[in-house]
């Protein structure tokens, strides 16, 4: 018996140290900055949004650069609106995005494929016809090849078919009337999350960024 208790005590320490390890990880490397570009031409206007959890990228709907609509089809939407002018991407658990409309209805078997990195993952696209800064939205304006590297990241992060369409998800899980969900590549895990995508997003393009992060919060702290 007291071997037993000596095994669970055990394990309970191991399990207490990694969670201990991560959240030292989480406060540390968010408080390292990699600073923006210098001489960033102001050629596109590109915002981050939170929700308070998650942080989505957005972008112009289209520009002489890239139609998004394309490819997010304002069709896939409710709304089928096609006078959006703005696009917020965000990467995340397919399981979560799809199953978790609130917190109460989180299930174990989602948030252990979450957090193990064995689930699928999707990217939610949300149209928007205008947007207001604020504290959860955030506004910078980047040059047009750092725009292409942007644009780059991002289409990468789709899942495509053999004629390069991304796969929108037929799902009634949606947020609202203007916005759908796609197949993503990678891994959601507590290494890389939705929030780890956006810095990787923002470092791509030369922005403002934490070191890494798994929260919105210190991606925002750059920007305050």
């Amino acid at each position: 018996m007291k071997k037993a208790l000596k095994i669970v005590l055990k394990i309970f320490l191991v399990l207490f140290g990694l969670i201990l390890i991560y959240l030292i990880a989480v406060f540390s490397l968010s408080k390292i900055t990699v600073n923006q570009e210098p001489n960033t031409k102001p050629e596109v206007e590109i915002y981050i949004l939170t929700n308070g959890v998650h942080t989505d990228i957005v972008m112009p709907t289209k520009n002489d650069q890239i139609d998004w609509s394309q490819q997010v089809k304002f069709a896939n939407t409710k709304a089928a609106d096609s006078t959006y002018k703005y696009l917020a991407m965000g990467w995340g658990d397919k399981g979560f995005y799809l199953e978790t409309p609130e917190w109460s209805d989180l299930k174990a078997s989602v948030a252990f494929k979450a957090a193990s990195g064995l689930s699928t993952t999707a990217i939610h696209a949300t149209y928007y016809k205008s947007l207001r800064e604020g504290a959860d939205c955030k506004k910078m304006m980047i040059s047009k090849e750092q725009y292409d590297r942007l644009i780059r990241y991002i289409s990468q992060s789709f899942q495509k078919d053999a004629s390069g369409n991304f796969l929108n998800i037929k799902t009634d899980a949606i947020y609202g009337k203007s916005d759908a969900f796609y197949e993503a590549t990678g891994s959601y895990s507590l290494f890389h999350t939705c929030n780890t995508w956006a810095n990787s997003a923002l470092k791509a393009s030369g922005q403002k960024c934490c070191y890494w992060t798994a929260t919105d919060s210190g991606i925002f702290s750059k920007y305050k």
